[in-house]
């Protein structure tokens, strides 16, 4: 089964078309997808000329590159053409840490990440060279897109030859309900954690079953904390080329005051990030 079919990368004549452009043919080539570059500006002869010419330098596209030259709101031009193209696979550059007034206000790329018809790709370290992906972070939490998004992981893991997966299940300090003030509420505390990751890694197990996971090196980790910032920590701290997440399913304006769990990675992204929708 062809995970996407069709990807799209924004062309920005910025210092890094280079890496990125690089970036969308070896994964473009690697799910068989096609390719759709869109240049949100005027349409010149040297513009063409300088995108040919990194053309020229890439690995050859297993499909024609399709090019769209479109003025207008990058936000708007880039979010009709995934509609009218169709397309699976939104490929950002995005900033690993963005400042406080982009982080309310929204950059391009926060924006096209909340409001795309489709999966979203965002990129900290393109690169002009291939670098291996070796460790896949999914989350494992409680939610209705999860199944899907921990399927998802897999068969990308298969794409990129990745054969390391770790799935997450993020457990909100909520639930253990427990004041530790001695020994024998350590004890409960302790014993209602276990009860907890038990449950959490039998609903995981349950999806595990419907997936063919005999060549991959596969570790369950349930973390108590801040949903959001605990995955995007583990996969700081554990080195993981890529994280995969649920996407967002509330749109609505109080989810930029009071942020949900993935703007908290949209903050400060750990590593390159796979929003599945």
């Amino acid at each position: 089964m062809q995970v996407f079919k069709k990807i799209l990368i924004g062309i920005a004549f910025s210092p890094n078309l280079k890496a990125n452009l690089f970036e969308a043919i070896r994964i473009s080539n690697m799910f068989g997808a096609e390719l759709i570059g869109v240049h949100v500006g005027e349409k010149t002869s040297d513009k063409e000329k300088q995108l040919q010419e990194l053309l020229n330098e890439t690995q050859k596209l297993n499909t024609p590159l399709k090019t769209i030259w479109q003025q207008g709101k990058p936000v708007n031009v880039i979010l009709d053409t995934c509609a009218k193209e169709q397309v699976d696979l939104l490929i950002l550059g995005a900033l690993q840490k963005e400042n406080l007034y982009k982080y309310y206000v929204g950059s391009i790329a926060r924006e096209l990440t909340r409001k795309a018809p489709c999966s979203v790709l965002l990129l900290i370290k393109p690169s002009v060279e291939r670098v291996a992906c070796k460790h896949i972070v999914v989350n494992g939490l409680k939610d209705e897109q999860t199944k899907d998004t921990i399927k998802m992981a897999f068969k990308v893991g298969n794409r990129l030859d990745c054969k390391r997966i770790t799935i997450v299940e993020e457990i909100s300090q909520a639930e253990l309900d427990i004041k530790v003030s001695d020994d024998a509420s350590l004890r409960k505390a302790t014993l209602e954690k276990e009860r907890i990751k038990k449950r959490e890694d039998e609903r995981v197990e349950k999806i595990l079953k419907e997936i063919d996971c005999k060549d991959t090196t596969l570790k369950i980790q349930s973390i108590f904390g801040r949903r959001g910032y605990s995955i995007g920590h583990y996969a700081k701290v554990k080195r993981a080329d890529l994280l995969i997440m649920n996407a967002p399913q509330k749109t609505r304006l109080i989810d930029r005051i009071f942020p949900h769990d993935l703007e908290y990675i949209l903050s400060e992204l750990p590593t390159d990030l796979l929003i599945v929708k």
